[in-house]
Protein backbone atom coordinates (compact mmCIF):
# COMPACT_ATOMS: atom_id res chain seq x y z
CA UNK A 1 0.00 0.00 0.00
CA UNK A 2 1.30 3.41 -0.90
CA UNK A 3 1.38 6.06 1.10
CA UNK A 4 -0.45 9.53 -0.08
CA UNK A 5 1.75 11.90 -1.98
CA UNK A 6 1.21 14.63 0.94
CA UNK A 7 3.44 12.23 3.12
CA UNK A 8 5.82 11.75 0.38
CA UNK A 9 9.51 13.84 0.60
CA UNK A 10 9.82 15.90 -2.64
CA UNK A 11 12.05 14.50 -5.39
CA UNK A 12 14.77 16.66 -6.49
CA UNK A 13 15.09 18.75 -9.58
CA UNK A 14 17.20 17.28 -12.03
CA UNK A 15 20.88 18.93 -11.80
CA UNK A 16 20.10 21.16 -8.46
CA UNK A 17 20.56 19.86 -4.77
CA UNK A 18 17.53 18.88 -3.38
CA UNK A 19 15.69 21.22 -0.15
CA UNK A 20 16.79 20.28 2.97
CA UNK A 21 14.65 18.19 5.53
CA UNK A 22 14.71 18.12 9.15
CA UNK A 23 15.88 15.18 10.56
CA UNK A 24 17.62 14.56 13.61
CA UNK A 25 21.23 13.52 13.76
CA UNK A 26 21.33 10.00 14.91
CA UNK A 27 22.76 10.04 18.36
CA UNK A 28 25.54 7.64 20.17
CA UNK A 29 24.57 5.75 22.98
CA UNK A 30 27.94 6.39 24.48
CA UNK A 31 27.96 3.09 26.12
CA UNK A 32 31.59 3.08 27.40
CA UNK A 33 31.44 6.44 29.37
CA UNK A 34 28.70 5.51 30.65
CA UNK A 35 29.20 2.08 32.08
CA UNK A 36 32.81 3.61 33.52
CA UNK A 37 31.17 6.34 35.08
CA UNK A 38 28.77 3.86 36.69
CA UNK A 39 31.41 1.35 37.59
CA UNK A 40 33.66 4.37 39.21
CA UNK A 41 29.93 5.66 40.99
CA UNK A 42 29.62 2.02 42.03
CA UNK A 43 32.67 1.69 43.51
CA UNK A 44 32.90 4.51 45.45
CA UNK A 45 29.57 3.96 46.64
CA UNK A 46 30.39 0.11 47.74
CA UNK A 47 33.32 1.46 49.42
CA UNK A 48 31.36 3.72 51.39
CA UNK A 49 28.70 1.82 52.12
CA UNK A 50 30.54 -1.15 53.45
CA UNK A 51 32.89 1.04 55.95
CA UNK A 52 29.35 2.48 56.97
CA UNK A 53 28.25 -1.18 57.79
CA UNK A 54 32.05 -1.56 59.72
CA UNK A 55 31.17 1.42 61.78
CA UNK A 56 27.75 0.14 62.77
CA UNK A 57 28.89 -3.32 63.49
CA UNK A 58 31.52 -1.80 65.97
CA UNK A 59 34.51 -2.36 64.21
CA UNK A 60 36.95 0.74 63.32
CA UNK A 61 36.60 2.57 60.24
CA UNK A 62 38.55 2.24 57.35
CA UNK A 63 42.47 3.83 57.75
CA UNK A 64 41.89 5.94 54.30
CA UNK A 65 38.50 7.56 55.32
CA UNK A 66 39.74 8.82 58.69
CA UNK A 67 42.82 10.44 57.14
CA UNK A 68 40.82 11.76 54.45
CA UNK A 69 38.14 13.54 57.12
CA UNK A 70 41.01 14.95 59.04
CA UNK A 71 42.64 16.53 56.23
CA UNK A 72 39.08 18.05 55.25
CA UNK A 73 38.87 19.41 58.58
CA UNK A 74 42.31 20.84 58.27
CA UNK A 75 42.26 22.07 55.06
CA UNK A 76 40.79 25.90 53.13
CA UNK A 77 39.43 25.65 49.97
CA UNK A 78 42.51 28.22 48.98
CA UNK A 79 44.95 25.07 49.42
CA UNK A 80 46.62 24.15 46.17
CA UNK A 81 45.72 20.47 46.09
CA UNK A 82 42.02 21.41 47.06
CA UNK A 83 41.96 23.50 43.90
CA UNK A 84 43.37 20.86 41.74
CA UNK A 85 40.89 18.22 42.66
CA UNK A 86 38.26 20.86 42.19
CA UNK A 87 40.21 21.69 38.53
CA UNK A 88 40.25 17.80 37.83
CA UNK A 89 36.20 17.37 39.02
CA UNK A 90 35.17 20.51 36.75
CA UNK A 91 36.73 19.22 33.73
CA UNK A 92 35.51 16.01 34.25
CA UNK A 93 31.85 16.94 34.90
CA UNK A 94 32.00 19.25 32.28
CA UNK A 95 33.62 16.37 29.50
CA UNK A 96 30.67 13.98 30.35
CA UNK A 97 27.93 16.82 29.93
CA UNK A 98 29.75 17.16 26.76
CA UNK A 99 29.22 13.74 26.23
CA UNK A 100 25.55 13.86 27.18
CA UNK A 101 24.40 16.77 24.59
CA UNK A 102 26.21 16.28 21.79
CA UNK A 103 24.96 13.75 18.78
CA UNK A 104 27.92 11.95 18.35
CA UNK A 105 27.93 9.37 15.82
CA UNK A 106 29.23 12.07 13.05
CA UNK A 107 30.48 9.73 10.74
CA UNK A 108 27.01 9.02 9.70
CA UNK A 109 25.02 11.33 7.59
CA UNK A 110 20.97 11.18 8.06
CA UNK A 111 19.13 10.64 4.84
CA UNK A 112 15.91 11.82 3.39
CA UNK A 113 13.06 9.60 4.94
CA UNK A 114 10.85 8.74 1.72
CA UNK A 115 7.54 8.76 3.84
CA UNK A 116 7.30 11.21 6.63
CA UNK A 117 4.70 9.02 8.49
CA UNK A 118 6.90 5.44 7.93
CA UNK A 119 8.57 6.06 11.22
CA UNK A 120 11.93 4.43 9.22
CA UNK A 121 15.50 6.74 9.32
CA UNK A 122 18.49 5.99 7.36
CA UNK A 123 21.65 7.00 7.53
CA UNK A 124 24.71 6.84 4.88
CA UNK A 125 28.28 6.65 6.30
CA UNK A 126 30.55 9.35 4.79
CA UNK A 127 33.56 6.99 3.42
CA UNK A 128 30.55 5.66 1.64
CA UNK A 129 29.46 8.87 -0.03
CA UNK A 130 32.90 10.07 -0.19
CA UNK A 131 33.12 6.80 -2.53
CA UNK A 132 30.39 7.67 -4.42
CA UNK A 133 31.17 11.03 -5.24
CA UNK A 134 34.52 9.75 -6.22
CA UNK A 135 33.76 7.88 -9.13
CA UNK A 136 31.45 10.44 -10.24
CA UNK A 137 33.85 13.14 -10.31
CA UNK A 138 35.95 10.48 -11.87
CA UNK A 139 33.57 10.44 -14.52
CA UNK A 140 34.14 14.04 -15.75
CA UNK A 141 35.97 14.51 -19.25
CA UNK A 142 39.53 15.58 -18.28
CA UNK A 143 39.94 14.33 -14.22
CA UNK A 144 42.93 12.14 -14.12
CA UNK A 145 42.18 11.78 -10.58
CA UNK A 146 40.02 12.99 -7.31
CA UNK A 147 40.05 13.51 -3.62
CA UNK A 148 36.70 13.51 -1.87
CA UNK A 149 36.01 14.33 1.54
CA UNK A 150 32.74 14.59 3.20
CA UNK A 151 31.61 16.74 5.83
CA UNK A 152 28.21 17.83 7.41
CA UNK A 153 27.81 21.41 5.10
CA UNK A 154 30.13 20.55 2.54
CA UNK A 155 32.27 18.13 0.56
CA UNK A 156 35.59 19.37 -0.41
CA UNK A 157 36.93 17.92 -3.63
CA UNK A 158 40.58 18.04 -5.22
CA UNK A 159 40.89 17.20 -8.55
CA UNK A 160 43.95 16.83 -11.03
CA UNK A 161 43.12 17.05 -14.84
CA UNK A 162 45.55 16.54 -17.45
CA UNK A 163 43.60 18.12 -20.49
CA UNK A 164 41.44 20.55 -21.30
CA UNK A 165 40.82 24.16 -19.66
CA UNK A 166 40.60 24.11 -15.53
CA UNK A 167 37.54 26.60 -15.90
CA UNK A 168 35.29 24.01 -17.70
CA UNK A 169 36.62 21.12 -15.94
CA UNK A 170 35.63 22.63 -12.75
CA UNK A 171 32.32 23.72 -14.29
CA UNK A 172 31.64 19.71 -15.00
CA UNK A 173 32.59 18.85 -11.89
CA UNK A 174 30.13 21.40 -9.68
CA UNK A 175 27.29 20.05 -11.76
CA UNK A 176 28.08 16.63 -11.68
CA UNK A 177 28.79 16.35 -7.89
CA UNK A 178 25.72 18.47 -7.38
CA UNK A 179 23.64 16.15 -9.06
CA UNK A 180 25.64 13.58 -7.15
CA UNK A 181 24.84 14.90 -3.90
CA UNK A 182 20.75 14.77 -4.90
CA UNK A 183 20.90 11.55 -5.76
CA UNK A 184 22.38 9.97 -2.28
CA UNK A 185 18.91 11.22 -0.36
CA UNK A 186 20.33 13.14 2.12
CA UNK A 187 18.63 15.32 4.82
CA UNK A 188 20.58 17.69 5.11
CA UNK A 189 22.63 18.19 1.40
CA UNK A 190 26.57 19.72 1.31
CA UNK A 191 27.61 22.20 -0.42
CA UNK A 192 30.41 21.01 -3.13
CA UNK A 193 33.62 22.87 -3.32
CA UNK A 194 35.77 21.77 -6.15
CA UNK A 195 39.60 22.91 -6.45
CA UNK A 196 41.19 21.61 -9.98
CA UNK A 197 44.42 21.71 -10.25
CA UNK A 198 46.72 20.78 -13.59
CA UNK A 199 48.15 17.13 -12.88
CA UNK A 200 52.30 16.72 -13.46
CA UNK A 201 53.91 16.53 -16.41
CA UNK A 202 55.07 12.46 -15.73
CA UNK A 203 51.70 11.71 -14.08
CA UNK A 204 49.29 12.74 -17.68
Amino acid sequence: MTAPAADRAPAPAPGHAPAQVHVARFRSARRIPAALTALALLGVAGLFLYDLAAVRAGRPGMQWRRELADQLARQTPADPWVLVAAGVLAVAGALLLFLAVTPGLRRILPMRPPDTQAGVRAGLERKAAALVLRDRAMEVSGVHSARVAVRRSRVAVRAQSHFRELDDVRADLEEALTVGIGELGLAHPPQPRVRVTRAPVGKR
